[in-house]
C-alpha cells in the first residue's frame, strides 16, 4: 500500500472530505510529475556501470571489446567460422558502408601512381623494391579493374567483439582464447583500449558505430562475412530442417536441388522421426510441393485433416479400392509396359504367396500374360488402354490350367478371392489422388496384410508418378515392413533408384534397423538417398549405423544420449548435429506426444461447450 492509499484511509476514518480531497488533487499531481521522470530506461538499466581504461562492468557482469586492425590478404567462404564457432558466449557486431565507386576508383588510380613512382624511385636508386609495395600495386590494380566494369562494389567493413564474463580473471582468460582464434585465422586484434564504452555500444543492437575502425572490402570479399554458413548445409533456397548445434546457423536445403531428391531417417520410437518429417512436409507444401504419404499408423490423418489434405483409409471396411493389374499407360521408347507391370507383378505375389519354386514362377508368368490377354491387352500400346483384370480373373486362369502348380497357386491366392482377405485387393480402383497433400491409412489392416496393402499403395502412387509427371514427395513410414520380403524391398531400391527421373523425392522411414540394412536393397536405398537423418538409437542399433555411416565415436554417443528432435543431419558428404524447431503454430499440427494432444483434446472440448453455451444464451 502506498503512502498516498494510507493517508487516504486514515481521513476516511476521520470523514475529513476536505483534506481527503486535497490530499487526492496532491497525489494526482505527484504522479503526473512522476510520470514525466520516470521512464523505460530507468527501469530496465542496471544498477551501476563503471567504465574502465580496459573493460567496462555493468551490475555483476564485466565486458572487453576487441576490433579489427588487420585482416588476411585472402578469404574463403566460413572463414570466421572458429569466430562463429567459439564455445564461449561472445557478442559480435558487423558493419557494413557502401562507398560510391566513381570517387574509389580515381582514389585508386592516385594510390597506383604513387605506388608506381616509388618503384621506379627505388629502382632507380638501385635499391631492391619494398615486395610489399609491389604486392599492393598488383591488388589495386584487379580491384581498379573490377570496379570500373561493375564486376564488384566497394564497401567498407567493421567487425567487432564484445567478450562477457563474470569476473575479471575469467574476462582474461577469455580475451586470450579469442585472440588466439582470431590470430588462427590472420586477424589482428586490440583491445579498445580508453573506448570500451564505445566499443560495448558498437556490438549492442543499436547500429551505432562509433569506433569507426575499417577495412576496405570488395563484393565477394563482403559475401564471405556471412554468419549463417554451416559446412555447406545451408542453401540459398529450401526447406529449414532445423538449427545446427555446432554454431547456432541455420540448416536450409531444397532436396531438389541435389544429385537426388530421396531422404531416409533413422530413430527409435519416440525420437522424432515422424515430427521431423511432417514438419518438413508441412513446409515443402508451403512451397508447392506435392506431398503422399503411405502411414500405417493413421498419425498423419489429423494433419491431413487441418491443412484440407485427403484422407484415404485402405482396410476392410473402406470404400477405397486398387486394382494391382492397373497399368500406367506411359509409354516410353524401347520399353514394355505390360512386361514391366507382370514383372511388377511377380514381386506383389511372391510378398502375398510366399517363395515360389521356378515351375511355380514360370506358370505364375504364364498364367498373368494369359489373365491380361483375356481383357485383350498385349505389348501393343493401343491394347493397353482396355479395362484391366481383376485378382480374380487370375484365380479362374490358374484353376483352369493343367499343371498340378497352377492348382496350389490358385488355392494360395483364394482368401483374397473368397476368403478371410476378400474385397481388399480384388475390385477395380476407384481412387484418384487430386490433392496436394494425401494420405493412405493402413492401421485397420492385420499385421500379415501390411506389406502386401503398402506394396500395392506403392505401385498405384508410382503409376500415378509416371502419368503426372510434377514436383512431388513420397514418405514411406515404417518402411521396414516392406524390407521383410526381398521383392517388396527390391521394389522400394526400384523406385528409389528411378524417383529423381519423375521429380519424384522419396522419404523412407524406419524404427528398425537391422530389418532394413540387414539387407542389400535396404543399404542401396540409402546411398541412392541425398539426405539422411539419424536420431535417437538404442545400444542394439547403433553399432550398425556407425558401421553404414561412418560415424565417430562422438557421433555414437550423440546418437545414443540426444534429446527427442535432436541428431545427425547428412547433406551429402557433409554433416553436422542438428535440431528439429518448429513454431507453436506447426507444433500443434504435427505433435505426437499423448500428453499434448490430450490436453488440446480436452482444450477443444472445453472451447465447443462455451460456444454452444454463447449460442444458447444469444436466444
Amino acid at each position: 500500500m502506498s503512502l498516498f492509499d494510507s493517508v487516504q484511509n486514515l481521513i476516511f476514518k476521520d470523514g475529513n472530505s476536505k483534506v481527503k480531497a486535497e490530499v487526492a488533487e496532491t497525489d494526482s499531481e505527484i504522479l503526473k510529475t512522476a510520470k514525466g521522470i520516470v521512464n523505460i530506461k530507468d527501469i530496465i538499466a542496471p544498477s551501476a556501470v563503471e567504465i574502465d581504461f580496459n573493460h567496462v562492468r555493468i551490475g555483476t557482469k564485466y565486458f572487453r571489446t576487441l576490433f579489427m586492425s588487420g585482416y588476411p590478404r585472402y578469404v574463403g567462404a566460413n572463414w570466421l567460422a572458429p569466430l562463429v564457432n567459439f564455445p564461449e558466449s561472445l557478442d559480435v557486431s558487423m558493419f557494413y558502408y557502401p562507398v560510391e565507386t566513381r570517387g574509389v576508383v580515381n582514389k585508386l588510380q592516385r594510390k597506383i601512381a604513387e605506388m608506381q613512382s616509388e618503384i621506379t624511385t627505388e629502382l632507380s636508386a638501385g635499391k631492391i623494391v619494398n615486395p610489399d609495395v609491389k604486392l599492393a600495386v598488383q591488388d589495386a590494380q584487379m580491384l581498379q579493374d573490377s570496379l570500373v566494369a561493375g564486376e564488384e562494389k566497394f564497401f567498407q567493413f567493421a567487425l567487432y567483439v564484445s567478450i562477457p564474463a563474470a569476473s575479471l580473471e575469467e574476462l582474461d582468460l577469455i580475451t586470450k582464447k579469442v585472440e588466439s582464434i582470431l590470430g588462427a585465422a590472420l586477424l589482428l586484434s586490440k583491445k579498445a583500449t580508453l573506448r570500451m564504452n564505445v566499443g560495448f555500444i558498437a556490438t549492442t543492437p543499436s547500429f551505432t558505430d562509433n569506433l569507426q575502425v575499417y577495412r576496405n572490402m570488395d563484393t565477394t570479399s563482403i559475401a564471405t562475412t556471412f554468419p549463417f554458413t554451416s559446412s555447406d548445409l545451408t542453401a540459398n533456397e529450401g526447406v529449414m530442417f532445423g538449427v545446427n548445434e555446432h554454431n547456432g546457423s541455420l540448416v536450409i536445403f531444397d532436396r531438389f536441388k541435389m544429385e537426388n531428391a530421396n531422404m531416409v531417417v533413422f530413430a527409435k520410437s519416440g525420437g522424432g522421426k515422424s515430427y521431423m518429417v511432417k514438419l518438413e512436409a508441412l513446409r515443402s507444401l508451403m512451397l508447392g510441393t506435392e506431398i503422399i504419404i503411405v502411414d500405417p499408423e493413421n498419425e498423419y490423418k489429423p494433419l491431413c485433416e487441418a491443412i484440407g489434405g485427403e484422407f484415404i483409409d485402405f482396410s476392410f471396411n473402406s470404400n477405397n479400392k486398387i486394382n494391382p493389374f492397373d497399368l500406367s499407360q506411359v509409354y516410353e521408347e524401347g520399353s514394355n509396359e505390360l512386361g514391366l507391370k507382370i514383372l511388377n507383378l511377380h514381386g506383389l505375389f511372391k510378398t502375398m504367396m510366399g517363395e515360389l519354386t521356378p515351375t511355380e514362377e514360370a506358370i505364375l508368368d504364364r498364367a498373368l500374360v494369359l489373365t491380361y490377354k483375356s481383357k485383350g491387352i498385349t505389348p501393343e500400346p493401343k491394347t493397353q488402354k482396355n479395362e484391366p483384370p481383376r485378382m480374380e480373373d487370375l484365380y479362374k486362369i490358374l484353376q483352369g490350367m493343367e499343371e498340378k502348380e497352377a492348382t496350389v497357386l490358385s488355392e494360395r491366392i483364394e482368401k483374397y478371392i473368397k476368403g478371410s482377405a476378400v474385397g481388399i485387393f480384388n475390385e477395380n480402383s476407384n481412387i484418384d489422388i487430386r490433392n496436394t497433400f494425401t494420405v493412405f491409412g493402413i492401421r485397420d489392416l492385420e499385421q500379415s496384410l501390411r506389406p502386401i496393402a503398402m506394396h500395392i499403395i506403392l505401385d498405384f502412387i508410382w503409376t500415378k508418378v509416371r502419368r503426372d509427371r510434377k514436383k512431388r514427395i513420397l514418405i514411406v513410414d515404417e518402411a521396414w515392413h516392406l524390407m521383410q520380403h526381398p521383392d517388396s524391398a527390391y521394389f522400394m531400391y526400384s523406385i528409389a533408384k528411378r524417383a529423381r527421373k519423375y521429380y519424384l523425392g522419396m522419404t523412407t522411414i524406419t524404427q528398425d534397423v537391422e530389418d532394413f540394412l540387414g539387407t542389400d536393397y535396404g543399404k542401396a536405398i540409402v546411398t541412392n538417398s541425398s539426405i539422411q537423418m539419424l536420431m535417437r538409437q538404442s545400444p542394439a542399433a547403433v553399432d550398425r549405423l556407425t558401421e553404414v555411416f561412418y560415424l565417430s565415436e562422438a557421433e555414437k554417443r550423440l546418437l545414443l544420449a540426444t534429446n527427442v528432435g535432436e541428431g545427425v543431419f547428412f547433406a551429402g558428404e557433409s554433416h553436422v548435429a542438428i535440431q528439429v524447431i518448429a513454431s507453436n503454430e506447426e507444433h500443434k499440427l504435427i505433435t505426437t506426444n499423448p500428453e499434448e494432444l490430450m490436453s488440446m483434446e480436452k482444450q477443444a472440448k472445453q472451447d465447443a461447450e462455451k460456444a454452444v453455451e454463447r449460442n444458447v444464451g444469444a436466444f
